[in-house]
């Protein structure tokens, strides 16, 4: 169960308590919020449906949320609610709930996380400052607010230089003039990032939030730990990698519990969730500290996806290869979404 089911599941529960007379509220949340759990809390997510349902129901958050629970209790994919605080829910999902998560990331591949949230709203318009950053975090934005279902229209206040798209690969729709109000101006870049290349040059732009100074520097082309970015391509890499290792070897993937990876079965369960949280935010680097989360997760996992020496494949081989790559695809298709090339080998 991913979070935007789960989303569903919780919502679909206030519903039915609604329908059914157990909870008295004028109008039901068009969505629920969850999010992992904070201080304090446990599961695997925790919402504070509770909370915002108390006063229009009239009752005590924690008795709204004691109600909740037990509907949520009888619903498949959900072992255990604990009520805690002044009324959270948090919600811990079966142990083969992250075998429906890496079936979920395989079907859809590269698209999986995207969704229509923002298909019934208007037309987004987003306007940039004529600079290399601004322009960058534009594109960006606009392949994260399409993956959500919105239409958007880009535009730059002035044309863009050639190189700009040539070099870092950025498209606008349509040009302003120099008094038109601007909605997308990072804190600009300290020097010109073109010789980093595209890949190099799109990540020192968009993985620091907008109001911080961006670092334009060899640091970003350099293959070791210490690069962000590096650790992301190496790990989508190494992750294709086994996938070929795989049938060299005679054996696919097949979905199924890896009990010791909790980080990385956690991380790719969020993915649709931060895709959705950074479309909302209009904040690039959100997903690319949450594909480093990813990579980083991924990490502890690959040395131990073939089998060793005159080991079998098993049932633990094929489940730990259809992890490895279904974190692959989300790398694949959250550098995607940011404009960079994920290649299959380094």
């Amino acid at each position: 169960m991913t979070p935007v089911e789960l989303s569903r599941t919780v919502l679909h529960a206030v519903r039915r308590a609604v329908d059914e007379g157990e909870l008295a509220v004028a109008v039901v949340p068009e969505r629920v919020v969850v999010a992992p759990p904070g201080p304090g809390g446990c599961g695997d997510y925790a919402t504070n449906v509770a909370l915002q349902l108390a006063r229009p129901a009239g009752r005590p958050a924690p008795a709204v949320a004691e109600l909740l629970r037990t509907r949520l209790l009888r619903t498949d994919g959900i072992s255990d609610v604990v009520v805690t605080g002044p009324g959270f829910l948090n919600i811990s999902l079966r142990s083969d709930a992250s075998v429906e998560v890496v079936r979920e990331v395989l079907r859809h591949g590269g698209r999986y996380g995207h969704g229509d949230s923002l298909a019934e709203e208007g037309a987004v318009r987003l306007v940039a400052a004529r600079e290399v950053r601004a322009v960058v975090q534009l594109d960006a934005m606009a392949r994260i607010l399409r993956s959500q279902g919105a239409r958007v229209h880009t535009e730059c206040v002035g044309p863009l230089p050639a190189e700009w798209r040539s070099v870092l690969g950025v498209q606008v729709d349509g040009v302003r003039g120099e008094n038109a109000e601007v909605g997308v101006r990072p804190v600009p870049a300290p020097s010109d990032p073109l010789p980093l290349g595209r890949d190099a040059a799109r990540w020192a732009l968009l993985h620091p939030a907008p109001h911080d100074r961006p670092r334009i520097g060899d640091e970003h082309l350099v293959q070791r730990e210490s690069n962000p970015l590096f650790r992301v391509r190496y790990a989508h890499a190494r992750s294709r990698a086994v996938v070929r290792n795989a049938a060299d070897l005679g054996f696919d993937a097949e979905p199924g519990v890896v009990a010791d990876q909790p980080a990385l079965c956690q991380a790719l369960a969020d993915h649709p969730r931060v895709l959705a949280a950074t479309a909302a935010h209009r904040a690039p680097d959100r997903l690319a500290r949450h594909l480093v989360a990813v990579a980083d997760a991924l990490a502890p996992l690959l040395p131990c996806v073939l089998p060793l020496g005159d080991e079998k494949p098993s049932a633990a081989h094929r489940a730990r290869l259809a992890l490895a790559e279904a974190a692959g695809t989300v790398l694949a298709g959250g550098l995607s979404l940011l404009g960079i090339d994920a290649p299959d080998h380094l």
